[in-house]
């Protein structure tokens, strides 16, 4: 039987190569898991639960494997001490906790308090997947980001549908291949998802859409015709598709 380990750091980072100069391939926020293959001194090989993605994070101690009970639903949420004293930390949205106590109005888990209005309980839904999508707006591109300190455009929609219960492939080739139902341009609508090769946009609107934008190094919402000419004439990248949830 597999032994997997949880993530109890806010962020870390996951690497190509066993180096710090190897390129961040993703990254795990609080709560996700992962089994090790390979450990050494200071790296471990692992693979990450949620999504199968492979890589090597840091050697540190992480918790054995915790059940999460709630989920964060701010886009970051306060670590408290103690209850609305002392910031310790932030977590970010989707980041998972296991609670060990509760009063009226925080959550206790491993690391601290959290405000109850920060977290819903793990099984929660929302019936729009990307409600609150526009949260992330002006947060800084992070490639291989995955947190409000920085998210690349196929994190943008990976954490939002996990947050959901649903599962997604980390990467945009891998998406565009998971998600079966075609929609053509004309008929986009709020909350589908757009395609080039290596990046990916999720619609607002029939005319507006929102997504982690390399070059303009941020999370921007930009008018959707605009955008497929944009990136036609910088990058050379025609859409190769646009899919419905």
């Amino acid at each position: 039987m597999t032994r997997y380990f949880t993530n109890n750091y806010s962020v870390i980072n996951l690497y190509k190569k066993p180096s710090r100069k190897s390129e961040i391939v993703t990254q795990m926020i609080y709560g996700e898991s992962f089994s090790v293959s390979k450990k050494s001194k200071k790296w471990l090989k692992i693979k990450i639960k949620e999504d199968n993605y492979k890589g090597y994070i840091l050697n540190k101690k992480y918790s054995n494997f915790l059940k999460p009970t709630h989920k964060v639903i701010s886009l970051k949420a306060k670590i408290f001490k103690f209850p609305n004293r002392i910031k310790k930390n932030e977590i970010t949205f989707g980041s998972k906790i296991k609670v060990i106590e509760n009063n009226s109005k925080f959550l206790k888990f491993a690391n601290g308090w959290l405000k109850k209005n920060d977290v819903k309980p793990i099984s929660y839904k929302e019936k729009n997947f990307f409600r609150k999508i526009t949260s992330f707006q002006n947060i800084r591109y992070k490639w291989g980001g995955k947190s409000f300190k920085g998210i690349d455009c196929s994190a943008l929609v990976q954490v939002f549908l996990n947050f959901n219960n649903r599962y997604c492939p980390r990467d945009a080739k891998d998406q565009v291949k998971y998600f079966r139902k075609n929609i053509k341009l004309k008929n986009i609508k709020k909350n589908d998802i757009i395609y080039w090769k290596g990046h990916v946009a999720v619609a607002l609107s029939n005319k507006k859409l929102i997504h982690a934008y390399g070059p303009m190094k941020k999370t921007v919402i930009m008018d959707i015709n605009q955008t497929i000419k944009r990136i036609e004439r910088t990058a050379k990248l025609k859409v190769i598709g646009i899919k419905r949830l």
